[in-house]
């Protein structure tokens, strides 16, 4: 495609006008559809020949630039959009015109565009009578294109009508078969790569395309040969470039690249100039400098160098040789370099940096003084104001411009103005022709230069566009766009609807029937009726804020109506040989004379109502309706397993609930009662019922032979081996004073042997009188019974006095009374011994303060009187 590309641009026309040149014969037609025809015919061929150069290069690549504008003047001049923006008015065939060379390549009247380089011309010519300029080479006044602003010389404006190509004079207007203003040949102009090569296409408005020939070019590499465009003969082949860098050592490693190599980036240690300090750098860094000085021993042997890191040899030093003193008018011949110059004593005379007089001072060593302080008499930049100042010291009057400047409108009111007022910093801010907007450049004379800004005229969907100049949109209607619309179709039909083209405003209604299935299984025989998709806009050319924020809605559609299809209808009971004949649609119901019969939910009995509406559900044989009767009865089902426990529910469908009735067992040895639900307990085994009653704990049954209890875990049944408690009893002899623990089993023994019942013996008696008592348990029973006789006579003595414990305990109070009293005027006395050093305390404390503020103030007023002494002193004797 790329190959024929150049072709189709050099085509000449035959004597039968193809439709790409009918389209510039109708693109000035007042209406008709032909005209729209023929438009949209040359739309699709541009865009076919331009398509195949677009997409060889990138959108942002400058020959792509150049294409898209001159597909878009192409497509601007065959609608007949071209207006001139000097003066807003459409540029018709028959109209003289003259385009921009240089950069936006725009169309104007000739007479417009000769009325404005004369304005131009008149208004620098008024600047220059208004502003001498003493420069005699000023340059050649030039005029500039009202929309790119490139300028030309005077000789330059244009007199005369010629085509785009600038080769013929007076191009024809009647011609329906070529582009206006346009000769229709070949446009043969240099293009702008210098390639040496012309343009071949027809004679054509806005930028030459790059050159289509097919030459030999080498890649930037220079490693591949290769036939290219001429206009893009410059490529890349890809490959490593391989080219010798700066340093002479390593290769480039980037890919094919256009310019020169980049630095060498190897890494490597290096020696800096003067050899001391190594560092690991660039190639292109190698030769470097360290930070420290060089301090090699000069020739003199004496001085060392103090330059820095440098290569090569260091030099002669510096104060060998004829030397000057400091000013330079006295030289001394022979000193030795380590014997300073010895200053002349005359005066420096140096020039001092104002460069009209010279330093007073005498000979001196280091610089002169920076600014010069003798006083001379200056005048201001206006020359208004004479004064004599430091000749450092620049003068400047507060007196303000009065002259008005370039723009002739607004006065300089600089501060002493040297006459030379600058330029009008202010913007213009004029309306522009376009009524729009108004003039951003700064103030000036003449009329304001066009609005640079183009409008942009679109279809809906954006695709098929034009520019136009602001202020003439309003006159411009929107492109006939070829494209599809693109607008999603709600109905059903939307992938089977006839497509149609972009438009402004609202699709086409549908015109398929609608088919759309109901309910009971038929279809709607109606036209399409379902929703619309949202409308795009109308068609504005400056819509308002509030217009662009309204989101056009979808138009709901209507629902398609009744069925009108007969069927046979059951009643509402669904009994058989009980139907009739009615309209689909009809909900009407009926009801027949047999009785329901109709299951109830409990699934055991029947309903006995007559004939009544139903709930059907998916299965037939599952019916089920909230007007059948309800069963009361109670639930008379068995339980598995078997229970006491009645079923507590209403008569229902499906087995009964498993019985949740707690049942209470008490546990083998009585101590803990378990509660079991019904069904857990019923389902378990007999040994199973056993271990689940047994508390897991001792038995704390009592043994029938003794006072224990049973060590065994909890269990059914009697305790086994009763008479073999291993637990251990204390036996005792008769008078309790002999003691000795014995087994369980063997006190139960000798209560045998003794006659006597174990289970007869009460508790405080089991084996007592079992040990045999002695000697020593008379004694005890002597001490016992005369410390018996000793409390009776205290306790009968305490009952005979109670009259003098009662004085004693009277005095004890009355001696513990004084006691508190004598500490409690203590504690006063301390109180008030603190109570008297706080006093002193603050007294102190004001007495220092006020003794110490009194100082302080004193201080300050001396200190205020030796400030106003140092003013008083610095205005008698101001510095100079």
């Amino acid at each position: 495609m790329a190959g024929t590309a150049p072709t189709e641009f050099r085509w000449k026309p035959p004597p039968q006008p193809p439709p790409q040149q009918q389209t510039f014969s109708e693109s000035d037609s007042d209406s008709g559809s032909d005209s729209d025809n023929h438009q949209h015919r040359h739309n699709d061929v541009s865009s076919s020949i331009f398509k195949a150069y677009l997409d060889c290069h990138s959108s942002s690549s400058p020959s792509s630039i150049d294409l898209a504008k001159i597909q878009s003047f192409l497509a601007s001049s065959s609608s007949g959009a071209v207006s001139c923006l000097i003066c807003l008015e459409r540029i018709k065939r028959t109209d003289p015109t003259w385009s921009c060379t240089s950069l936006c390549f725009a169309v104007f009247h000739l007479f417009c565009i000769q009325s404005w380089a004369r304005q131009c011309l008149d208004l620098q010519a008024a600047r220059a009578v208004t502003r001498p300029s003493s420069n005699p080479t000023e340059p050649e006044a030039v005029w500039n294109c009202p929309k790119c602003r490139s300028s030309y010389q005077k000789s330059k404006i244009p007199r005369r009508y010629l085509c785009y190509c600038g080769k013929e004079e007076d191009p024809p207007a009647d011609n329906p078969w070529i582009l206006p203003h346009s000769c229709g040949e070949v446009c043969e102009r240099p293009l702008s790569s210098n390639c040496g090569h012309c343009c071949l296409l027809l004679c054509h408005p806005g930028p030459c395309a790059s050159c289509p020939k097919l030459v030999k070019a080498k890649c930037f590499c220079g490693g591949v040969e290769d036939v290219r465009r001429c206009g893009h003969k410059h490529f890349s082949c890809g490959d490593v470039c391989d080219k010798v860098l700066d340093c002479n050592i390593h290769k480039c490693r980037e890919i094919c690249h256009d310019g020169e190599c980049p630095p060498c980036r190897e890494r490597a240690i290096y020696k800096c100039c003067c050899g001391k300090v190594k560092e690991e750098k660039d190639c292109c860094e190698r030769v470097f400098r360290c930070e420290a000085s060089c301090e090699n021993m000069l020739n003199c042997g004496k001085h060392v160098c103090e330059r820095g890191c440098h290569s090569g040899e260091c030099g002669l030093c510096p104060y060998q040789g004829k030397r000057s003193c400091p000013c330079g008018k006295r030289f001394y011949q022979g000193l030795s370099c380590d014997v300073v110059a010895p200053l002349c004593g005359g005066t420096c005379d140096k020039v001092l940096g104002c460069g009209y007089h010279r330093c007073p001072e005498r000979c001196h060593r280091g610089p002169c003084l920076e600014t010069c302080r003798i006083v001379v008499t200056k005048s201001c930049r206006c020359g208004g104001t004479k004064k004599q100042v430091p000749c450092h010291q620049e003068l400047a009057c507060e007196r303000k411009c009065q002259r008005v400047r370039d723009c002739a409108r607004h006065a300089c009111r600089r501060r002493c103005c040297d006459g030379e007022c600058p330029p009008c910093s202010e913007i213009c801010g004029k309306r522009l022709r376009c009524r729009n907007h108004k003039c951003q450049s700064p103030c000036h004379q003449g009329p304001c230069a066009p609005c640079p800004i183009m409008v942009t005229i679109s279809c809906a969907c954006g695709e098929t566009h034009f520019e136009v100049p602001c202020g003439t949109e309003t006159n411009q209607k929107p492109p006939r766009c070829r494209k599809l619309c693109h607008i999603t179709q709600l109905c059903r039909h939307g992938q089977n609807q006839k497509p149609h083209k972009c438009h402004y405003g609202a699709c086409p209604p549908c015109r398929v029937l609608c088919d759309e299935e109901f309910p009971c299984g038929h279809k709607c025989t109606q036209r399409c009726h379902g929703p619309r998709p949202p409308p795009n806009r109308e068609f504005m050319i400056k819509p308002t804020k509030k217009m662009l924020n309204i989101q056009a809605e979808s138009t709901p559609g209507s629902p398609c109506p009744l069925c009108p299809e007969l069927v046979w209808k059951p009643c509402v009971g669904h009994h058989l040989a009980a139907e009739k004949m009615m309209v689909c649609s009809d909900r009407t119901e009926f009801a027949c004379d047999n009785l329901c019969g109709n299951p109830l939910p409990c699934g055991n009995h029947y309903c006995s109502f007559t004939c009544h509406p139903l709930e059907i559900k998916n299965s037939s044989l599952d019916r089920r309706s909230e007007s059948c009767e309800k069963c009361d009865l109670r639930c008379q089902k068995e339980r598995t397993p078997r229970c006491q426990h009645p079923c507590p529910r209403r008569c229902h469908p499906g087995d009964c609930p498993p019985c949740k009735t707690l049942v209470k067992r008490s546990c083998h040895c009585g101590t803990m009662v378990h509660a079991f639900e019904c069904i857990y307990y019923n389902t378990l085994s007999e040994k199973e019922q056993t271990n689940a009653r047994s508390c897991r704990g001792p038995c704390h049954r009592k043994l029938p032979n003794c006072t224990h209890l049973c060590p065994e875990i909890c269990h059914p049944g009697q305790c086994p081996l009763p008479e073999k408690c291993m637990k251990k009893v204390v036996a005792r002899c008769k008078c309790l004073t002999l003691k000795k623990e014995w087994l369980c089993q063997d006190v139960q023994a000798a209560h045998r042997a003794t006659g006597s019942d174990p289970k007869e013996v009460p508790k405080n008696q089991f084996g007592v009188g079992l040990l045999p008592c002695d000697s020593n348990c008379k004694s005890k029973l002597q001490m016992a019974e005369s410390v018996l006789q000793q409390r009776k006579v205290k306790e009968i003595e305490e009952k005979e006095e109670p009259s003098g414990k009662n004085a004693s305990k009277r005095r004890k109070r009355r001696e513990r009374g004084q006691d508190i009293k004598e500490t409690t005027r203590l504690q006063k006395l301390a109180v008030a011994t603190k109570r008297i050093l706080m006093v002193v305390m603050l007294m102190a404390m004001l007495a220092a303060v006020s003794y110490y503020g009194y100082k302080g103030l004193l201080w300050l007023s001396d200190w205020m009187n030796e400030l106003e002494e140092q003013r008083q002193k610095s205005r008698r004797y101001p510095r100079i």
